[in-house]
């Protein structure tokens, strides 16, 4: 008993049985939710959420909050779409160019926090308007609408095999993985040396724990805060890139929706609202587990694509209620009355 309680302890594990749980619920309700390649498909739909709340991630433990980040993805894909079909230049310059303009508008924002001591809150709320704003300016520079998109990327192989841009959002490697997913992998695992291995993880996790603790022990606090707003925005600079390429659109709106899921993916993952701690895998997680809700009601209970912020929004409340209830203790006092005894 001793273990379990050990192990109810830790939030990952927690977050393991409630994924494990969708499966076996979704499984049961329609066998054919246990498709991998349409499992491995859903995560390649939502792969902006699970990236940004990576990113994100490093942002909420130092204390502060990114919601900017869905317009940087619609920023990103326009600036690319204009770029090669307007401007003519090659598709991996419009690439790169967009990657930088996104860091720009990450450090522009970042700035403000960490140097002005604005409300991030406050400053993301402006910068989400801002970078919208921006997109949609840039989208009336083509002679495409901008409720069209601009499509035809390259390109496609006379075998229908994809390549070049297209292959990064439709490729798939070793045969059955799809490109977006393998990124995917390998972001978590850099994220995850970032934040857990190195002195730069330490002084993030130090700022969200004591600022001012942080600032007389010699870190440049308001350098490293700066950073992880960076950081996020190129992270969802990464997730525009991999959208537009696999729906094979530029849009200015892409990923407009994706705010509350990736706040919620964070917060369910681990992450403090009010910063000092947090946990790359708990966020990997808990984007999965919001990925297969996403899939699984539609296809297993008819749920409308519609009313899926639903769900999710109540369980972000759920989850800061469990989080304050395993926070003073409860669960751990309750089966150390009701099961500890019977061990005995």
């Amino acid at each position: 008993m001793k273990r379990l309680r050990g192990l109810l302890k830790n939030w990952e594990v927690i977050l393991l049985l409630l994924l494990a749980s969708e499966f076996i619920i979704f499984t049961l309700a329609n066998p054919k939710f246990l498709n991998p390649v349409s499992i491995l498909s859903s995560i390649t739909n939502y792969i902006g959420i699970c990236i940004i709340a990576l990113f994100v991630t490093f942002v909420m433990i130092t204390g502060g909050i990114d919601i900017q980040a869905p317009s940087i993805i619609g920023l990103t894909s326009i600036t690319i779409g204009v770029l090669w079909s307007d401007a003519g230049f090659n598709i991996w310059v419009a690439v790169i160019a967009a990657i930088v303009l996104s860091a720009l508008c990450g450090a522009l924002s970042g700035f403000f926090v960490a140097y002005c001591d604005v409300q991030p809150m406050v400053v993301t709320l402006g910068g989400s308007f801002l970078y919208s704003g921006l997109a949609l300016l840039i989208s009336s520079m083509s002679k495409t609408p901008a409720y069209q998109g601009i499509s035809k990327f390259p390109m496609k192989t006379e075998a229908g095999e994809f390549v070049s841009f297209r292959f990064l959002g439709k490729g798939t490697i070793f045969g059955f993985l799809p490109m977006p997913v393998f990124i995917y992998i390998v972001l978590i695992l850099i994220c995850w040396f970032l934040l857990h291995k190195t002195k730069y993880g330490r002084q993030i996790f130090l700022i969200g724990v004591n600022k001012q603790a942080a600032e007389y022990s010699g870190i440049h606090t308001k350098v490293i805060t700066m950073s992880t707003y960076i950081l996020t925005a190129i992270g969802a600079s990464i997730a525009g890139i991999l959208l537009t390429s696999n729906v094979d659109s530029a849009k200015y709106d892409l990923g407009s929706t994706f705010t509350l899921s990736i706040i919620t993916a964070v917060v369910m993952g681990g992450t403090l609202s009010t910063g000092g701690k947090g946990s790359i895998f708990g966020t990997a997680l808990a984007s999965l587990i919001i990925c297969i809700l996403r899939y699984g009601l539609p296809l297993c209970f008819g749920v409308s694509t519609q009313n899926l912020d639903l769900p999710v929004g109540a369980m972000l409340l759920a989850v800061v209620v469990g989080r304050a209830i395993m926070g003073r203790g409860l669960l751990s006092k309750y089966f150390k009355r009701n099961l500890g005894n019977k061990s005995q």
